[in-house]
């Protein structure tokens, strides 16, 4: 499941790619953020399909299980680090 920010930030992206799409611009037009993150967002989409489970797990998952497994110093770190320091994707 999509946390709240990763709803937001495909729905802005979303709205980007229909502005672009309004002015006749094609995906390799748009700017390199924007394209960026349509690509990672359609990748995680494949990777869950392909698995059949909910990874990349989000921060909050990844807080969740930190907790239950007592990871000292959590609080002040971001997905990428929580995820290597579970070993977890």
């Amino acid at each position: 499941m999509a946390s709240a920010a990763q709803r937001r930030a495909a729905k802005r992206n979303i709205k980007k790619a229909a502005r672009a799409a309004k002015r006749k611009r094609t995906i390799a037009n748009m700017p390199k953020k924007t394209r960026t993150a349509l690509g990672k967002q359609a990748a995680a989409v494949r990777q869950r399909k392909r698995t059949g489970a909910s990874s990349p797990k989000t921060r909050q998952e990844l807080m969740k299980i930190a907790a239950q497994r007592g990871l000292k110093g959590r609080s002040k770190m971001g997905r990428a680090e929580l995820a290597r320091a579970l070993g977890t994707r």
